[in-house]
């Protein structure tokens, strides 16, 4: 769909500078577009590349004001990262969308199948299943018995959702996600190890999105539960009896062991792990590859392993870079030190 700068401006209720008539027709990375190409502008490190930039029109934030010449013309918005979001969404929601049933597909005798459904080649469905409007499950996917989903669900291909589970309004689950295996458990017993059954469940809150190849496993007792505008990276763990809370982002590679509450509105980095049976606040952030073992409180950053203020963390790095000329004064001082002595 092709736009002019002007029209676009009007859709996103922003400010125009340079060329109304300027045409947009694809999105583009600030450093990759080219003459049509709409792209944005929200990350300072990035701010040099507006001044060669080749893209026809670039969303600023209304504050930003150029050093040099700028070719481009601007829309200046409140948020551009936000502003292209929105934009992104309505492209997406223009796409041809999958329905129907293909086949071959399993569906369990007395499953009630909404007629809006899209239904995927390969597709299991099991007994007592209870599916809500506008749910599409891609091929491959696996639904067990006594599993409840939501209206507006988007289950891509493969993904598996053990019995008993429960996704609520709006989810989107993408590839290879398990949800509802076994968590963790086993008791020490004659020199190895029974398994205790896993009774419980996972239930996962509106507006929650999973990334590809992430698992939640069921609760020993009671329930897993991802809570709601929660956003799970790709290849994250989230362990039996978990607590995830409302709208807590998590990124790649993350490990949650069992028991684990985490409060709301934490952003969590890459390969964070967290050890089992504790509880972290809310509003924390928590630095990639750092190590958990107790509560951080509220609104701190922390950073490390384990764990310590970000300032803190800082610090600590710069006087590991020092040690080794720390070393070889220690080592002046002593030789001075036993030549006196001497």
């Amino acid at each position: 769909m092709e736009l002019t700068a002007k029209q676009l401006a009007e859709i996103v209720k922003g400010e125009v500078v340079g060329d109304e008539g300027a045409k947009i027709t694809n999105y583009a990375k600030i450093e990759e577009a080219h003459e049509g190409s709409l792209t944005f502008l929200a990350n300072p490190k990035y701010t040099h590349y507006i001044y060669t930039t080749k893209a026809s029109v670039v969303l600023v934030n209304k504050k930003f004001e150029p050093e040099k010449t700028i070719s481009a013309t601007l829309i200046k918005v409140e948020d551009p990262y936000a502003t292209l979001a929105m934009l992104l969404n309505m492209v997406s929601a223009m796409q041809p969308q999958k329905k129907g049933i293909e086949s071959p597909v399993y569906v369990s005798e007395g499953v009630e199948v909404p007629d809006d459904i899209y239904l995927g080649a390969f597709a299991y469905i099991g007994q007592n299943v209870k599916i809500g409007k506008n749910v599409k499950i891609y091929p491959q996917c696996y639904i067990g018995d006594n599993v409840t989903i939501g209206d507006n669900v988007l289950l891509y291909s493969g993904v598996k959702v053990y019995q008993g589970c429960e996704i609520k309004n709006n989810c989107i689950i993408h590839s290879g996600v398990v949800i509802g295996s076994d968590g963790f458990g086993f008791a020490p017993k004659d020199g190895s190890y029974e398994k205790i059954a896993q009774i419980g469940r996972v239930i996962i809150e509106e507006d929650v999105e999973i990334g590809a190849n992430t698992t939640v496993d069921r609760a020993t007792m009671g329930a897993t539960v991802v809570k709601k505008g929660v956003k799970l990276d790709n290849l994250i763990q989230v362990a039996h009896n978990v607590e995830i809370g409302e709208h807590t982002v998590i990124a790649a590679q993350t490990g949650i062991a069992g028991s684990v509450k985490i409060g709301k509105h934490n952003m969590i980095g890459g390969q964070v792990g967290f050890a089992g049976h504790i509880t972290i606040g809310d509003n924390n952030q928590i630095g990639a590859q750092s190590g958990i073992h107790a509560n951080p409180g509220d609104g701190k950053v922390i950073i490390g392993s384990p764990a310590v203020d970000a300032r803190m963390f800082m610090k600590q790095s710069a006087y590991l870079k020092r040690l080794g000329d720390m070393y070889n004064s220690i080592r002046e001082i002593e030789k001075e030190l036993n030549n006196l002595k001497k």
